[in-house]
């Protein structure tokens, strides 16, 4: 072997060396093997898969764009099963927070300001429903997140690559529900220890002349006509979900976010714009407690 070969060799050695593990277990990483990984990390079947949960936390909602300001509150989350309800509190004269419920069947967001109306991410919830009746919002901090029994959802699930989010690899997997939805649904997760960090929910609609275009990232558009769709495009509104997991803890041997961050944002067609975010940290986790029936029904 020449020397300048074995200089080479040495080279490419060093190189592979200081290459992230992460990069290749991209290459190796499939849909199966991530949501394998991802399970193992939540901890062993038999603790993972709690039959109920309920995450009590301290809570800061924020005003970010479309106004100001910020005030503690609380947040409960109480899930059973495949059912969910996620209380954000705050005590402010007109606004009370927000209130998402799914009775394993039927969807709820309650009206929250004092005239019983709802907030800008309650009424788009209600319009969109499906974070709520999959059981992805709030993640695995509730005993609904889907990847616990993906077969129950009947939901298409597609591993796509590692992706730079906030100046982070991650992997991420598109999530499709059985019953249609107008949201493109991504979830990403740590390409080291595998656990779910973010989900993001994203839409986009554009408004014609007697006609509604609707443009999912990542996927057509639907519109009555070519004419229609250059007029919708023009009158666009821009909807987003971002859920952030972090400082995770382990409890009763299943490994849970404390820190979780949601936020909303819209920007209208008519130039209004509005973001707001709910800072949460779980203050006490009680895993296969007893709930009332009450917790999860809908009107």
């Amino acid at each position: 072997m020449s020397k300048t070969t074995c200089t080479r060799q040495l080279v490419c050695l060093a190189v592979l060396a200081f290459v992230s593990p992460a990069l290749f277990a991209a290459t190796e990483t499939n849909t199966t093997d991530l949501l394998n990984k991802h399970l193992a990390a939540l901890g062993a079947p038999e603790v993972r898969n709690a039959k109920s949960r309920v995450v009590e936390g301290a809570a800061t909602y924020k005003i970010l764009v479309g106004g100001s300001g910020q005030v503690q509150g609380k947040s409960v989350f109480a899930s059973e099963g495949e059912k969910l309800r996620m209380l954000l509190k705050v005590n402010l004269d007109q606004y009370h927070g927000e209130q998402f419920i799914y009775s394993g069947k039927k969807t709820d967001v309650a009206g929250t300001y004092t005239d019983k109306t709802w907030s800008e991410f309650g009424d788009f919830l209600r319009s969109q429903d499906a974070p709520l009746r999959e059981g992805l919002l709030g993640g695995a901090l509730n005993t609904t997140w889907p990847l616990l029994n993906l077969e129950a959802h009947k939901a298409n699930v597609s591993y796509e690559g590692l992706k730079n989010m906030d100046g982070r690899q991650l992997y991420a997997m598109r999530y499709k529900p059985k019953k249609g939805t107008d949201l493109s649904i991504m979830l990403y997760f740590d390409p080291e220890t595998f656990r779910h960090v973010m989900t993001v929910y994203t839409v986009s609609r554009a408004a014609g002349l007697g006609s509604v275009t609707y443009e999912t990232a990542g996927g057509p558009s639907f519109s009555t006509g070519a004419a229609e769709t250059q007029s919708a495009r023009r009158n666009e509104a821009h909807y987003r979900i971002e859920e952030r997991f972090s400082e995770f803890q382990t409890v009763d041997g299943v490994t849970l976010p404390a820190h979780y961050d949601l936020r909303f944002s819209e920007e209208l067609s008519n130039g209004f714009s509005k973001a707001i975010d709910w800072d949460i940290k779980a203050t006490r986790v009680l895993n296969n407690i007893g709930l009332d029936p009450k917790n999860f029904e809908t009107h």
